[in-house]
């Protein structure tokens, strides 16, 4: 199968792993903040040029903003995302990973700048979450969540490639 294919089923299997490991974390009290229905909130802001809110929580509700936020979860910030990983590979002339499932874990770390530099200053948040929600530990849950996403990206792209 195709890298990219195997990329982009890795992302979304990477993406349910993340979202197993965010509900493990809730219960121990470690969360970002981050919530689909504020995801799918942003993703719409964005189709009427609203790149920023002041606190996205005090933004207006938007009708089908949890199932628009889910569908970018999976579609866009699983799959998609994961398309970078072999698309960089591609680019910089590198060979396939001699072992997928550590370069998929050091892709999943990598990832969790993305909301700390990208979502949750959108949100209003500022850089690494540190404006979010009382008692939310956006620094730490990043990580904790997006490692997992590696993972999955990791084990598909092993399992695809015929890795030992």
């Amino acid at each position: 199968m195709d890298s990219f294919a195997l990329a982009f089923l890795g992302g979304i299997v990477g993406a349910v792993l993340m979202d197993i490991a965010e509900a493990a974390m809730a219960r121990v009290g470690i969360g970002s903040g981050v919530q689909v229905a504020l995801v799918g909130r942003w993703v719409l802001g964005l189709t009427r040029g609203r790149l920023a809110h002041a606190d996205i929580r005090a933004s207006p509700a938007l009708p089908h903003e949890a199932g628009v936020g889910w569908a970018f979860h999976f579609l866009v910030g699983g799959g998609g995302v994961a398309l970078v990983y072999p698309g960089a590979r591609l680019v910089m002339g590198l060979p396939a990973s001699d072992d997928p499932v550590l370069g998929g874990l050091m892709f999943g770390l990598v990832t969790s700048l993305l909301p700390w530099l990208v979502l949750l200053p959108a949100f209003g948040w500022g850089w690494f979450g540190r404006r979010g929600p009382r008692g939310a530990h956006a620094l730490l849950a990043s990580p904790l969540s997006h490692i997992p996403y590696g993972l999955g990206l990791g084990v598909v792209m092993a399992i695809g490639t015929g890795y030992p």
